[in-house]
């Protein structure tokens, strides 16, 4: 039974601790944070050993798997660490800040033999999973053209590191990361990206929205909005095709509705009802996929090079909206 320490103790450390928590085929032994009083509590709740810093955890703790949920500026440093350290890692997203980064960490954890895993949720979601089912089995048709939208606050963070560019990528690398992922793993590899972006300093917090168009290499088009200027979050996402169309809007009481052309059979009630998640959350069910990957050995829903493949999809729509200039993505080219 694997082991898993876990170090960052913020909003997705904490998830991520309640997740391992309930997880029987892990023991999840020890965790690290910065802020001794919030370490030792969420310790001693979980029964496990608290540690401050990555090297007493890896000096002292016995452990298998590193779970690194801190901010994004220091996934690269602390990924290399643990893999240097013969750890397994959960690196949650963004892979890194930057595609080099990102390279040197595939390469690194590759060269140490130990599995890098990405944490990519939205591949975990019930009705996300539904539409790429409904596209891959050819229900909408040809797919010409998607719409997907995130909308939420503009996050909190220690240290304010979500609005220090430098720390975070911004929107299109912390956010619509989730969104360029799952159309990649949906409708294949991105062939160019465009970009714009406006923002304006407000008394909340940065106020921050971008929209970036995706070209990919069938010719299908994907729009795809974000923005740091909303009171709660949101998403949703249309999916047109020669057949109909596919809606998801989780604000409403029937989030993926099917509507197929006239001409085209109908599902009797025209809405496709998402399966429900009993007893795990689409992080659980992502974490528990990693861990099975690991004893089994099998390849994982979420690969490292998926991470860094979605880094380069923001990476490239961050150089576009600076310079107001399309980005052709190099093809057949692997870290």
């Amino acid at each position: 039974m694997p082991k898993v320490a876990l170090i960052g103790l913020g909003t997705m450390g904490r998830l991520h601790a309640e997740a391992w928590s309930r997880m029987p085929e892990v023991q999840f032994v020890a965790l690290s944070g910065q802020h001794p009083e919030k370490t030792e509590r969420l310790a001693a709740q979980y029964g496990v050993q608290a540690f401050y810093g990555i090297d007493a955890l890896l000096a002292e703790a016995d452990f298998d798997v590193l779970d690194i949920c801190l901010p994004s500026y220091l996934h690269h440093e602390y990924v290399l660490k643990a893999a240097n350290a013969g750890k397994h890692v959960i690196c949650e997203k963004p892979l890194a800040l930057r595609t080099e980064a990102a390279k040197e960490m595939l390469a690194v954890c590759q060269a140490r033999g130990v599995r890098l895993f990405v944490g990519h949720d939205l591949r975990f979601c019930p009705e996300y999973e539904r539409a790429r089912e409904l596209v891959k089995s050819g229900a909408l048709g040809q797919v010409a053209v998607v719409r997907m939208s995130r909308t939420t606050a503009f996050p909190r963070g220690w240290d304010d590191w979500f609005a220090d560019e430098t720390r975070s990528g911004g929107l299109l690398l912390d956010l619509l990361i989730h969104d360029f992922d799952w159309l990649r793993w949906t409708f294949g590899e991105v062939r160019r990206v465009t970009a714009r972006r406006a923002s304006r300093a407000a008394e909340a917090g940065p106020l921050e929205y971008a929209l970036a168009t995706l070209r990919f290499e069938d010719g299908m088009i994907a729009l795809v909005e974000g923005s740091w200027a909303h009171t709660e979050f949101n998403s949703n996402f249309e999916i047109a095709g020669t057949n109909g169309m596919l809606a998801e809007n989780m604000a409403s009481s029937t989030p993926l509705a099917l509507r197929l052309h006239p001409d085209r059979k109908q599902p009797e009630s025209g809405v496709i009802v998402p399966e429900l998640v009993v007893g795990r959350s689409p992080l659980e069910k992502e974490l528990a996929h990693f861990v099975r990957c690991l004893t089994t050995g099998s390849e994982p829903l979420v690969t490292a090079f998926d991470g860094y493949k979605a880094v380069e999809i923001a990476e490239a729509a961050i150089a576009s909206a600076r310079t107001s200039e399309t980005i052709t993505l190099a093809q057949g080219v692997k870290p």
